[in-house]
């Protein structure tokens, strides 16, 4: 080949590769590379680019992230707190999202000067929650992949903020999916977990439940709260953040390995895990169109 074309060569490569990489809808957040359903080559290229550990366990967070309950959680506290004339905003909910029933409660009542104690909070917000919890729908991707990762055999279990009798509200029209998982965590009733996300104690309590104790750069965790992200990122484990459309997703891109929309969008084998068999993500129609919280 004539040296003088090499120059022009390179240049039209790279103006190529920026073209599939646009057309193809890529998003690289800390060294991984997500799109949607990719040319075979794209795969190849993005699979080259991607850092990450291949990981033999997964952890799932549950409310706001499997089960649509954020939007019941802020609906239910908003009617709260406007009954004393405040409102409740996003920025205090992020505060919330992923603590402990108790401390969740002392964090809305503090920030918002409700003229309530924490018992009485819980068993205002209890009393709504008991008539909504119990119809809460799936979020979208949720089903298809717990059930991708249960038929690999990959083992699986939930660390949640909740406590044992909402879970069951939450999960009493889901239990066919709950029995998927190998155990659970609810730090609200778990006496082992000292301190709320986003210290690791949730993550790393559950982990050491798996009886064959994984390390926990062996586990992949799934989250939707910002608490959440610090507390798996502070476990130790790679973390997949599905966060609200109204987050600040440049303020946790160290901690986190991917970024998506919806857990529709995630692709298992860029941690090592089973590839689903078919290239579109597929919707239950049980399950949440959008999570509006």
């Amino acid at each position: 080949m004539n040296p003088m074309f090499t120059p022009v060569l390179r240049k039209l490569g790279v103006a190529l590769l920026r073209s599939q990489v646009t057309a193809t809808r890529i998003h690289c957040v800390g060294g991984i590379i997500r799109s949607n359903c990719l040319h075979k080559n794209s795969v190849t290229l993005s699979l080259k680019m991607a850092k990450y550990r291949p990981v033999t366990h997964v952890i799932f967070d549950m409310d706001g992230l499997l089960l649509d309950t954020e939007r019941i959680y802020t609906e239910v506290t908003d009617e709260i707190c406007s009954e004393y004339g405040k409102k409740f905003t996003w920025e205090v909910k992020v505060k919330l999202m992923g603590q402990r029933e108790r401390d969740a409660a002392k964090i809305v009542i503090d920030e918002l000067q409700l003229p309530l104690t924490v018992d009485e909070c819980i068993q205002k917000v209890s009393v709504l929650q008991k008539k909504a919890f119990p119809n809460v729908p799936l979020l979208p991707g949720a089903k298809r992949l717990v059930e991708h990762l249960y038929k690999h055999n990959i083992p699986m279990a939930i660390a949640s903020g909740s406590g044992k009798e909402k879970f069951k509200w939450k999960t009493v029209k889901h239990q066919e999916l709950m029995n998927m998982f190998h155990h659970f965590v609810l730090s609200s009733d778990d006496p082992e977990v000292k301190h709320s996300k986003p210290a690791p104690d949730c993550f790393q309590v559950c982990a050491k439940r798996f009886p064959d104790k994984p390390s926990p750069d062996k586990i992949l965790v799934f989250e939707d709260a910002p608490n959440g992200v610090l507390s798996g990122a502070a476990a130790g484990m790679q973390v997949v953040w599905v966060p609200d459309t109204r987050a600040n997703r440049s303020q946790l891109l160290d901690k986190v390995s991917i970024i998506l929309d919806t857990l529709e969008d995630f692709q298992p084998e860029l941690f090592g895990l089973p590839p689903f068999d078919e290239c579109h993500p597929k919707t239950d129609s049980k399950e949440a169109t959008t999570s509006q919280m």
